[in-house]
């Protein structure tokens, strides 16, 4: 959420900012300052109401301390009093109103988010494989181990049955990736997969997102679409003191995804699925140190990109691309030979206050120069980031494809062979 002061303070810039983002941004701008003014006209009101309140209070003590007729004063009072309700009531409604429009409108895009229309492309890392045979894909390097037809039976379309191979596979992956950010100090989490609409309202899924999200149809609960709801909603409602922080978690989960108009070769196989495993980084910092905890996030990503031997580039995300939450958002994209072209594995997005405000986390510190001017510590709004360490999915289909042989053959990156993963994978071997 916006802070409101920002908008009051500085309507013309957060009007610039937003239109950056989408034209009707605007229209949603003026519909917030309305309702900020109708709240605070109704909340002047009553306030001025209730100090005539006191004022007519203490003119009948007095009246009736020296023995005076207060019957125009006490007429005055029970008018005062159902105005004053009136009034309060209206400024309630007024409120309610404005956090609703004010929920409505995206963060602040960073003024180095990447302008737009297109993304930019920072670099692009690694050798693309140079195949003298024409690249198969995911599905048909993995043969009988990705088995989407008897998924489909069991759950409809866009699920999948992993066996053998790719399960030590996901396992050692997984194990692998949790290690090495357990090494960067992130602390492993495995977090509820269903949570309240508070949640993904303070994430910003809520109210962006509902077609891609799953309902429980008899509790008021959801299935996560990332355990970035999860790990932000982890000090819901909380004031960390500022020499706690940072704060760095992974989540390991499943996710789930309507996936909503998702059409053509994206719903071929397992790159784009109802249901998946990732890791999930998410932390916790104060607002100065949150630019710089971005870059450190995309430098993990790309570290186990390139220890899994995955060419990929990096994008910086166009403003009218990034999600509600984001103010600045980098994919990183792998080569995958089987369409020749990079598709997105990972993202790590900075959300500044936007997410910490709506779920009320904050931070307590000193000021600067509070210790020598005998001050003491106050409370501010925190900054959270996001970033996917591992796709499990998207991460297989890679590794599959970049590492494949021309017999069909896969070889699998040594670092995940000796965190347990088989050598490599073989379609063609015998299978029960």
């Amino acid at each position: 959420m916006l802070d409101l002061r920002r908008i009051r303070e500085d309507p013309v810039g957060v009007r610039a900012a937003l239109l950056a983002r989408h034209p009707a941004l605007g229209e949603a701008l003026d519909e917030v300052l309305a309702k900020d003014a109708q709240w605070r006209s109704a909340t002047t009101a009553a306030e001025t109401l209730r100090a005539e309140q006191r004022e007519h209070s203490e003119r009948i003590a007095a009246g009736k301390r020296a023995g005076a007729d207060v019957e125009p004063e006490l007429a005055r009072m029970k008018q005062l009093s159902v105005e004053v309700k009136a009034r309060a009531e209206q400024a309630r409604i007024a409120e309610q109103q404005l956090q609703a429009a004010l929920a409505l409108l995206p963060n602040l895009p960073d003024p180095s988010a990447a302008p737009g229309p297109d993304d930019e492309v920072l670099r692009e890392v690694g050798e693309l494989p140079e195949l003298a045979f024409e690249p198969r894909d995911h599905l048909e390097l993995a043969g009988p181990l990705i088995d989407t037809e008897r998924a489909a039976k069991l759950s409809g379309s866009r699920f999948a049955y992993l066996k053998g191979e790719l399960v030590a596979l996901e396992l050692a992956l997984v194990s692998w990736t949790l290690d090495k950010l357990a090494a960067h100090g992130f602390e492993p989490v495995i977090p509820p997969v269903l949570v309240r609409e508070r949640a993904l309202y303070g994430t910003g899924f809520l109210p962006d997102t509902e077609q891609q999200i799953y309902r429980l149809a008899d509790d008021e609960l959801y299935l996560l679409g990332t355990s970035e709801v999860a790990l932000a909603s982890l000090h819901d409602g909380e004031i960390i003191d500022g020499e706690r922080l940072p704060l760095r978690y992974a989540g390991f989960s499943p996710c789930f995804r309507r996936e909503a108009g998702a059409a053509g070769k994206d719903t071929h196989g397992i790159f784009r699925v109802h249901q998946f495993d990732k890791v999930e980084m998410f932390s916790f910092v104060a607002p100065e140190q949150s630019a710089a905890e971005h870059e450190r996030i995309l430098a993990i990503e790309e570290e186990i990109l390139r220890e899994l031997e995955l060419p990929y580039r990096v994008v910086n995300i166009a403003v009218g691309e990034l999600g509600s939450s984001a103010a600045k958002k980098y994919d990183c994209e792998a080569w995958l030979p089987s369409e020749g072209r990079y598709r997105e594995l990972t993202s790590c997005s900075n959300t500044t206050d936007y997410q910490a405000r709506r779920l009320n986390i904050r931070l307590r510190r000193a000021p600067p120069g509070a210790a020598e001017q005998g001050g003491g510590k106050r409370t501010e709004v925190l900054h959270t980031l996001n970033g996917t360490a591992v796709a499990v999915g998207r991460t297989i289909i890679a590794l599959l494809e970049n590492g494949q042989r021309a017999d069909g053959s896969v070889r699998l990156p040594a670092a995940l062979v000796a965190h347990g993963a088989p050598t490599g994978l073989d379609a063609r071997a015998p299978r029960r």
